[in-house]
């Protein structure tokens, strides 16, 4: 089992302010994206690739207004039903909430977290997505729960798989490189054990108050972004 960083997850309380928000603080204009309709999402997208992190993208991902998820009953992915998060979303500007680790293999992935001695963690079924791009069409199975939930405020990643083509494939490069991404949790040991259940054990988790801290290579300069609880 091996995962690799795939993308961070920045919401916004519009996808105007997302936009917005990338060009104040990273300094750079986000690439075109698309809408989710399994979701009722939708989203603009940025290379942050780099030596550390290959083929490695940021999502600024917003509710889209007027849809709702095309499965009824469904939540959201990402906890962006949930109210506090908006609140926090309305009141604070877009923030870093999460991030997505691509694995070769999702299915034995979930299983691996659900059965561990240790784990014993749902993250939900595998969903089958899609979007036509002009590059092709992308094609990807995410792991998503019912209840929407990200799992340690969002330290603990969505798991998903592409098919053949990735969105990095056709992203330019526009001067951003990720260089760090770390956790801080209270159950610090529980979210370490469940990372290094899917592989990814040279993420740095340490025991404090919920925070998901990534570092990157900017036009403006080094920046560094935080959920700090969100």
């Amino acid at each position: 089992m091996h995962a690799r960083i795939d993308h961070l997850v920045i919401a916004a309380a519009s996808l105007a302010e997302g936009v917005a928000w990338c060009e104040a603080t990273l300094g750079v204009v986000p690439g075109p994206g698309g809408s989710h309709p399994l979701m009722g999402t939708h989203n603009r997208l940025l290379n942050i690739a780099s030596d550390a992190f290959p083929a490695t993208y940021m999502e600024l991902i917003a509710i889209e207004p007027g849809k709702r998820p095309s499965r009824p009953g469904t939540r959201r992915w990402f906890d962006l039903d949930d109210g506090a998060l908006q609140a926090g979303l309305a009141q604070r500007g877009p923030r870093l909430i999460h991030f997505v680790a691509r694995v070769p293999d999702a299915h034995a992935a979930l299983h691996a977290l659900a059965h561990d001695e240790h784990a014993h963690i749902d993250r939900g079924p595998l969903l089958e997505a899609s979007r036509d791009t002009p590059a092709g069409r992308l094609e990807w199975q995410i792991s998503v729960r019912d209840d929407g939930q990200r799992l340690f405020y969002g330290a603990l990643p969505t798991l998903i798989q592409w098919g053949p083509v990735h969105p990095t494939d056709t992203l330019p490069d526009v001067g951003l490189a990720m260089r760090a991404l770390r956790a801080a949790h209270p159950r610090a040991a529980d979210l370490s054990a469940a990372l290094s259940t899917i592989g990814m054990t040279d993420m740095a988790v340490t025991a404090g108050p919920p925070n998901l801290v990534a570092v990157l290579d900017t036009p403006l300069g080094p920046v560094t972004l935080e959920s700090q609880g969100l």
